[in-house]
């Protein structure tokens, strides 16, 4: 056969195997948008069919869903077909506080022995421990979450228990930013440049440890491991892949690695005996499930997490937000003052009630809570634990997956008005006086239903406390003498926690002391 014969065979072939490859690409896409019953949500079928959401999901983060859900603002849920699942994301508050209350069908606890797996490296003897009893009805076993979950919401739900430790907490806040305070007045010229974010985490990780784990916690022991922190945190998404982490996710791997070998020594040495009831409490719990010292390290890790890194980095948007703004500075600056002098009336000299600075400092609660907003885009989870019809309307199907999507309801235009994509803590203000009227299962910061953060008012008056100190006793301005620049938010990662700045510089800040510093680090935090 001639050379042309062959050219003409060659064309014809791939002319086949694309005609080929465009029938199978169109019958798997068609595929991935049929609904599996009637009444499912709206299928939204991947670019690419089948693993085209997860690899959305992967390159980039929560903002693929969010990008999704803004698109298709019409439907109030949606479905992403995955390989051998489904994803259901609800972007309506309505319909969000339906899937709250659907607690015996729709159930986050079911995803907690696999996560705690991945995440924290338990071994399968604990995983099995953990899986026993997720949901128990009243009058079966408790299993371990619930009990750790009663205990939890017994010390931090509303009453004398969380009162004490939020004032505790505070203190020792308190006395971090007072040794730094020294430091700087030591100074020739009491002025520096920090980045304000690991400025902010350090005081936040020290004063936490110090406070739930006592003076023997692991970062006293060896400050080196607050790094080792850090690195745990910002590689989260990888451990939660699973893919051979030591190799895949090594950096987060050993961070994690270190920090389970020295709690796992600190417990061994005692040293909780001296740590806060509440962790006190946790240990006992563990001991009392036969949990081994290092499984029980490993879920400490989490707590510790779970105390250090939303507080931190809240704390860090509302001292950027409100020194970005003069004059919100010299607002809150004088609603801090009226809030100072009514604890001392209160509470005697040197008094700062909690309860009062969140009743008197609006602004400052206003921009707490727009920070939540503007950086909160986590996803609500729960398992369908069998089929399901969702407000007697949308078809779910047993062993998929709900997710009540925070990123699309904060950027959502019809709930937070046309405005909705700057930072504008007034509205928290008007919200205030019901004006917008805007639905509770809106703000999704704290999660909500029975995966409500137990620690949102612990947290809550942590930042709030945290902040007013900072904005009392030091000014914060640009290193080039110009306004202060609000780098845009990191939403192109899964969101486990308040979405860092998107910057490949650390946000350097100028902080110098002020002269009510010194009277400032020895408030007595009251309630």
């Amino acid at each position: 056969m001639g050379a042309l014969g062959f050219d003409l065979l060659s064309e014809r072939g791939l002319a086949t195997t694309v005609a080929g490859f465009c029938a199978v690409f169109y019958l798997l896409y068609r595929a991935g948008a049929k609904k599996i019953h009637p009444d499912e949500p709206t299928v939204v079928p991947p670019t690419i069919p089948i693993v085209g959401h997860l690899l959305g999901m992967a390159f980039h983060g929560g903002k693929y869903v969010k990008t999704i859900g803004l698109a298709h603002k019409d439907v109030p849920i949606f479905t992403l077909p995955v390989p051998m699942s489904r994803l259901y994301i609800v972007t309506d508050p309505s319909l969000a506080a339906v899937v709250q209350r659907a607690s015996k069908a729709l159930s986050f606890t079911p995803l907690v022995p696999d996560i705690t797996k991945r995440v924290l490296g338990l071994d399968k003897r604990t995983v099995e421990i953990v899986s026993r009893n997720l949901d128990p009805l009243p009058g079966e076993d408790r299993g371990f979450l619930a009990d750790i979950h009663d205990m939890l919401y017994a010390y931090l739900g509303p009453g004398e228990s969380l009162n004490e430790m939020s004032c505790q907490a505070t203190q020792e806040l308190y006395q971090q930013v007072g040794l730094y305070v020294e430091l700087l007045r030591a100074r020739q010229e009491p002025s520096e440049v920090v980045d304000l974010l690991a400025w902010v985490r350090h005081v936040v990780a020290i004063g936490t440890a110090m406070f739930l784990y006592g003076p023997e916690n692991p970062f006293e022991a060896d400050p080196t491991l607050e790094s080792s922190f850090w690195d745990f945190d910002h590689g989260l998404g990888g451990l939660l892949m699973g893919i051979f982490p030591s190799l895949t996710a090594a950096k987060p791997y050993n961070g994690r690695e270190r920090l389970a070998r020295a709690l796992k020594k600190y417990l061994e040495d005692g040293g909780h005996k001296k740590a806060s009831q509440i962790v006190q409490n946790r240990v006992r719990i563990a001991e009392q499930y036969d949990w081994t010292p290092d499984m029980t390290a490993r879920s400490e890790l989490s707590f510790l997490f779970a105390g250090i890194v939303n507080t931190a980095t809240t704390t860090f948007w509302v001292l950027l937000q409100i020194f970005a703004r003069p004059a919100l500075v010299t607002k809150i600056r004088a609603e801090l003052e009226e809030a100072k002098r009514e604890s001392e009336s209160l509470s005697g000299k040197g008094a700062l009630s909690t309860s009062v600075v969140k009743e008197r400092c609006t602004s400052l609660v206003a921009v707490f809570q727009e920070c939540l907003r503007v950086g909160s885009e986590n996803f609500s989870s729960r398992l369908v634990k069998t089929d399901t019809m969702l407000a007697d309307k949308y078809f779910l199907r047993k062993d998929s997956v709900v997710q009540i999507a925070g990123s699309v309801i904060h950027a959502d235009g019809d709930i937070w008005g046309d405005n909705v994509v700057d930072f504008d803590h007034e509205r928290f203000l008007k919200r205030r006086e019901g004006k917008p009227n805007v639905h509770p299962a809106a703000f999704r910061a704290f999660g909500g239903g029975k995966t409500l953060c137990p620690g949102r008012h612990f947290a809550t008056t942590e930042v709030i406390m945290l902040a007013a100190l900072m904005i009392t006793s030091f000014d914060f301005t640009a290193t080039d003498g110009g306004p202060i620049e609000v780098p845009k938010k990191n939403d192109a990662i899964m969101p486990v926690h308040i979405l860092e700045p998107l910057t490949e510089e650390p946000v350097k800040l100028r902080v110098t002391l002020k002269t009510d510093a010194e009277e400032a680090v020895k408030w007595r935090v009251v309630l």
